[in-house]
């Protein structure tokens, strides 16, 4: 694939409702997307990097300039045999997987317009359709979450899963396992809290969860080895697992009995396979965590997690649970059986850009050729 032009365009998409983790409140998707062109096919990566470095160390700041100055110079008017060659190309850059992603997850996009082939299909996918779960994110009081979980259960979604953090927490769980008891429930503490909270853990086991999300610091396994030993309920890291060997690393430690994959944080789906490949050997779990994507994302996401090991539902949901327009056609949706339909040539499922919605939303467009 011979690469002629990348423009990264940044757009800003409204949330229906606002979205509050422990690090924010998210008003809206400020996104960018990164479009690359060759021989008369285009293809589309989307950054899941937020305004401010909340998740990770990177916002829409840095992953620019990275994209900018450091990623496009490696493929600009180059021959790029695919995905895995651009990840070698910049094993140089330390960190900044957010950006690589981005672009990586163009060059996937691209490579399918080229081959005429799925994603599914390039990456050896199995599953037609996968389940589909909820996050809730922290409501201002139990009445409004509890209202939502029933919203959504009656819905259909297969796995609920609510934000918690310091103060809004063990309470929060007593409310929602009384009102209900046998609900698929997991919490998600976006590293709010350290070993000092010990006790308050061991305190969760009672209420049944099917994981604890992240509990500790973003770049911790050995206090989350501490911990996994003295809980019962089984912990699932998320910003700990940045690349195959933190994978590794967590499993030998014991830090973790489940991993969430996003394509994004582990530098791209190249390097998410060998997360996934790796879990299967060690009969570790995984699903498929979300970033509030936009369709591009969103979409790739779907793909991803048609490998055989995704066995746990996902954050990818559809569409309209965030936002009133999204940048793909047609609109991403849940069955009636809230799962997400795989894109693939043997179902004629297929997901378009809408060029038209891009551009209402777009911000600003840096053109590279």
């Amino acid at each position: 694939m011979f690469i002629e032009r990348v423009d990264i365009i940044r757009v800003k998409n409204p949330f229906q409702h606002p979205f509050e983790t422990s690090f924010t409140k998210f008003m809206e998707r400020d996104a960018l997307l990164v479009k690359i062109y060759s021989e008369g096919h285009v293809g589309y990566g989307e950054c899941k990097a937020f305004y401010g470095p909340f998740y990770c160390p990177e916002d829409n700041g840095t992953t620019h300039h990275i994209i900018k100055n450091f990623l496009i110079p490696t493929i600009l008017h180059q021959e790029i045999e695919g995905p895995e060659q651009f990840i070698e190309k910049t094993r140089f850059i330390r960190g900044n997987n957010l950006a690589i992603a981005a672009v990586e997850n163009a060059l996937w996009d691209l490579k399918t317009k080229v081959e005429n082939k799925s994603l599914k299909t390039l990456i050896g996918g199995v599953f037609n359709e996968v389940k589909v779960g909820v996050s809730l994110g922290i409501e201002p009081n139990l009445k409004d979450l509890l209202n939502k979980i029933d919203h959504y259960l009656a819905e259909g979604y297969h796995r609920t899963k609510i934000k918690i953090k310091p103060g809004k927490d063990i309470e929060v769980l007593k409310g929602v396992r009384k009102a209900f008891p046998d609900i698929v429930l997991t919490v998600d503490a976006n590293a709010a809290y350290t070993l000092d909270d010990i006790e308050l853990f061991k305190a969760f086991d009672e209420f049944d969860l099917t994981y604890i999300e992240q509990p500790l610091r973003e770049n911790d396994i050995i206090d989350h080895s501490v911990l996994q030993k003295a809980i019962g309920t089984p912990i699932c890291l998320d910003e700990s697992i940045k690349s195959p060997e933190d994978a590794k690393q967590a499993i030998e430690l014991g830090s973790c009995k489940i991993i969430n994959i996003k394509s994004s944080r582990c530098r791209g789906i190249s390097e998410s396979i060998k997360i996934h490949d790796l879990c299967v050997e060690r009969e570790i779990p995984v699903w498929c965590g979300g970033m509030t994507e936009l369709g591009i994302g969103r979409v790739q996401n779907i793909s991803l997690a048609s490998l055989p090991n995704f066995k746990l539902a996902h954050d990818i949901a559809g569409s309209n649970r965030y936002f009133k327009e999204d940048i793909v056609i047609p609109e991403v949706k849940v069955t009636k059986d809230c799962t997400l339909i795989v894109p693939d040539e043997t179902n004629g499922v297929k997901y378009e850009v809408d060029e038209d919605a891009i551009d209402k939303m777009m911000v600003s467009r840096d053109i590279f050729k």
